[in-house]
């Protein structure tokens, strides 16, 4: 427990930038979840975007190109030619006639390697998403405890205001009965 006080504290000067003793339990219990969180996802999610590896930073081009018009637009213009090549102008001389066997092969090889490298590109992602999630999980945590004080000072001065006007009613009411 005293391993999760220390997260709670550090938790509670750097992002609500108040002591742990200032906190309502609604708080307290919040920071519990985010210390919790972090130390269970700290490991796997930081990804520093300076010391991505080449595979990596491959891995997001080709998924990035893969997904795009452009290469639907490409392939298909590639798949269209191969068929056109190999039906149409070399005719009985195709290399990959009609059933395009050998098409089908590199197609499938293509497939074998372009999916496990997107996938790779998928995983980051997906760890970026959960550190971004965390640190929009902080920024409304924070934004929270800002509406909180911010109610709490509205309340306070009204209660001001309300006790100035009773003054004010009762010094009427007082200069109003002495005269």
């Amino acid at each position: 427990m005293k391993q999760d006080d220390k997260h709670i504290r550090y938790l509670a000067e750097h992002l609500l930038h108040t002591g742990i003793g200032g906190l309502g339990e609604r708080e307290r219990h919040a920071l519990m979840r985010i210390s919790r969180r972090l130390q269970a996802t700290r490991s796997d999610a930081v990804l520093p975007e300076e010391g991505v590896t080449l595979g990596e930073r491959l891995a997001d081009r080709v998924a990035e190109f893969g997904g795009s018009w452009t290469f639907i637009g490409l392939f298909a213009a590639f798949l269209s030619g191969w068929a056109l090549i190999n039906s149409e102008l070399l005719g009985a001389r195709a290399f990959d006639p009609y059933p395009y066997i050998f098409l089908n092969l590199m197609l499938s090889m293509l497939a074998a390697i372009q999916a496990p490298i997107i996938m790779m590109s998928q995983n980051r992602q997906a760890a970026r998403d959960r550190m971004t999630m965390i640190r929009d999980f902080e920024v409304n945590l924070r934004a929270d405890a800002s509406i909180d004080e911010l109610h709490k000072r509205i309340d306070h001065l009204t209660w001001q205001v309300l006790s100035d006007l009773d003054q004010i009613k009762r010094g009427q009411r007082d200069a109003a009965g002495g005269a």
